[in-house]
């Protein structure tokens, strides 16, 4: 029964996911998920395919509702089993799954849990014609009506969700999310002898590699080679372009790695050529191990992750000029490292302590 999630403190989480294919946002779902179960709490996750790299990574203890189908369309039903489940509240881990929090919502009506929602990617969007870009601000100015609170990384993008979404301010909290760790038992993955750059993300439009790899071909020095960790429906197209530029010997396609941070650890720099992002995890994770990053001005929240010369430089999106450039300063020999940026605060306990407030406020 329902009247179950009239507790006192979030006991019970539920969330879902698409598949397992290696996103940034269920990577760090799966990451929260194993701090809320080692503080205690029960969390179920409604899994459309268990399918993919990230499997690996499902937290022990994690009580799964496997589905078997990998249409987004599949997670349409999530009320059936937020009915069945019965949980304290539903946590929407990124704007990809706006949808199914607003079906679920309309589902259950005033017997849905609380639903808190972050923010996982930039609601500006340059890259949209007008017409979608009117569309998408009218979508985003409805998420009030079916959320009870957001989760933004950062402060920008607090500021971002409550223009955008016209989210009022006490319902937005800033909470980053919990820093990524070592993981022993992934796979080692290959690298170039020498200097190399890496890239870590999907292989998909939103990242823009196409622009990396243009850029590699009119860098300084021939010899440095360049890594992208990450799988996704524009492989084929990558390496057609990797073919005709010749630098089928400079360039490699690897595929997902289990745990990037000893890649980025031995890279001479990070780059990130996103045509949009939300917070864009690896910029941090490069720096928390002292490796510089180029990023684009894909997200607000770039800025307050990159803020300062000596860590970064961050070009506009359409910039290849500018992006050569920051290579051949960052990739000269005499360029200084910046030194490791540790992480701040403890995301886990703060999701929680909003968690219990939100669950406090419904009872």
């Amino acid at each position: 029964m329902l009247h179950r999630i009239y507790s006192e403190t979030a006991q019970h989480i539920l969330s879902c996911a698409q598949t397992m294919r290696g996103g940034g946002v269920e990577r760090a779902l799966l990451r929260m998920a194993e701090g809320w179960l080692r503080s205690g709490r029960r969390v179920t996750l409604v899994l459309g395919s268990d399918e993919g790299p990230l499997a690996a990574e499902i937290p022990e203890g994690i009580e799964l509702i496997r589905l078997g189908d990998a249409r987004y369309s599949a997670l349409f039903r999530l009320g059936a089993h937020v009915r069945a489940a019965a949980p304290d509240l539903i946590f929407c881990p990124g704007n990809h799954y706006s949808a199914v929090a607003a079906l679920t919502r309309l589902d259950l009506g005033r017997a849905c849990p609380p639903i808190v929602a972050k923010v996982s990617n930039a609601l500006v969007r340059p890259e949209q014609g007008a017409v979608a870009a009117w569309g998408y601000r009218r979508w985003l100015r409805l998420h009030p009506r079916f959320l009870d609170h957001v989760v933004a990384m950062t402060p920008a993008m607090a500021a971002e969700a409550e223009a955008e979404m016209r989210m009022p301010s006490d319902r937005v909290s800033v909470i980053a999310n919990p820093p990524a760790m070592p993981r022993p038992d992934a796979a080692p993955v290959a690298l170039p002898a020498g200097r190399y750059i890496l890239g870590v993300g999907r292989l998909e439009p939103q990242k823009r590699w196409d622009r990396l790899i243009d850029a590699l071909a009119r860098v300084a020095d021939p010899q440095v080679r360049l890594v992208i960790l990450g799988e996704g429906s524009l492989r084929g197209a990558l390496e057609a372009q990797v073919a005709r530029l010749g630098l089928a010997g400079r360039v490699s396609l690897p595929g997902h790695a289990g745990d990037p941070l000893p890649a980025l650890a031995g890279a001479a720099l990070a780059v990130l050529t996103s045509d949009y992002e939300g917070v864009p995890g690896v910029l941090r994770e490069a720096l928390s191990v002292g490796t510089p990053v180029i990023s684009t001005e894909s997200s607000v929240a770039v800025r307050e992750i990159v803020t300062g010369p000596e860590l970064g430089d961050v070009v506009a999106r359409a910039d290849g000029d500018g992006l050569v450039a920051a290579l051949n300063r960052w990739l000269d020999p005499a360029a200084r490292r910046p030194a490791p940026v540790a992480a701040q605060g403890d995301s886990i306990a703060d999701y929680l302590a909003l968690f219990d407030r939100q669950v406090a406020a419904r009872r």
